[in-house]
């Protein structure tokens, strides 16, 4: 009987030892040994900002008002604001910068004492304004490597996880075909996920001038890469599309979602003619539209400059990953 208690008080010891042992060795790891979980956060990669782009065109005419009375001034206010809360957005012209003729003069004392506060942060692109004198003089001289290289009025840039196209809706004939040879090249070496274009005359648009086809080779290049946004301006009203595939055909799957967003300061004008895919048109009020450009999504939101009222939003998601 007493070999029996002493074996298993025997047997109770090594247990206890084995117990301390265990513990030790886990209370070692715990200490000595980052945990699984955060090797895992450590090698999870960051999640890209989110990017705030204010966007408008047909902005700046000083020809009947003082630069502080002028729409492009309400604009510009509506866009301090915006940047006093986010100190990295980006703002985007989308073209006739300036009138009637985009002299050096009307840059220096219309545009730049409205907008040209942000020109640091300014992703420009050209109108027909703008090319009112020769060789778009005022344009390329006043924004100078901003507006790309070699003044040829198209350039790109990667904002995260964004591929940032600006293109020139000016230009004809092999300068056009040099263009669009750059342009399927940049697509096809495109490692972004999300594509955001912009340029002046609007392929679609219910305005005075309506669609224009100078740019439907670009827009058909654009829709074969699957792009997710173009921005334009040259009618002057707001108007929202749904996305459109090459042909100009509501594809709610696969087309590219574009505004036509000419209310950046100039006199606002008739919209005549609803073109098919049109879901919102408005030509009451000057504002821009805010985007804001997530990972692999993006939302949309117009704001009026002088009631700071949002007209008109919404949201969606990258075409790579539906």
């Amino acid at each position: 009987m007493l070999n029996f208690v002493q074996f298993q008080f025997s047997n109770l010891s090594i247990r206890a030892s084995s117990l301390r042992r265990n513990a030790l060795f886990i209370l070692s790891a715990l200490i000595f040994h980052p945990t699984v979980d955060a090797q895992t956060k450590k090698n999870i990669p960051k999640k890209p900002n989110p990017i705030t782009i204010y966007a408008a065109g047909d902005i700046a005419d000083c020809r009947k008002q003082a630069a502080s009375q002028t729409g492009a001034a309400q604009t510009a206010a509506l866009i301090a604001t915006g940047i006093q809360q986010d100190k990295n957005a980006h703002v985007i012209t989308l073209g006739d910068n300036t009138y009637p003729v985009g002299k050096a003069e009307e840059f220096s004392d219309c545009y730049d004492q409205t907008w040209g506060q942000f020109k640091q942060r300014t992703l420009p692109s050209p109108g027909n304004h703008d090319y009112g004198i020769p060789l778009a003089s005022g344009y390329y001289n006043y924004f100078d490597e901003l507006a790309g290289s070699n003044r040829r009025g198209y350039y790109k840039k990667t904002l995260e996880n964004w591929l940032i196209i600006s293109l020139n809706s000016n230009i004809k004939h092999q300068a056009m075909q040099t263009q669009l040879t750059w342009l399927q090249s940049t697509l096809r070496e495109n490692q972004a996920s999300c594509i955001l274009a912009f340029w002046h005359h609007p392929v679609y648009s219910s305005g005075g001038h309506g669609n224009n086809k100078v740019m439907q080779d670009a827009w058909k290049l654009l829709a074969d890469a699957k792009a997710d946004l173009v921005l334009t301006s040259h009618d002057h009203h707001y108007e929202r599309f749904a996305p459109l595939d090459k042909n100009g055909v509501p594809d709610a799957k696969n087309g590219i979602r574009s505004f036509v967003v000419g209310t950046g300061g100039a006199k606002l004008s008739p919209i005549f003619l609803v073109k098919d895919g049109s879901e919102v048109r408005q030509n009451d009020h000057h504002g821009v539209l805010k985007l804001t450009l997530a990972n692999n999504a993006f939302s949309w939101e117009f704001i009026a400059a002088e009631s700071k009222q949002i007209l008109d939003k919404g949201e969606a998601t990258c075409h790579t990953i539906r």
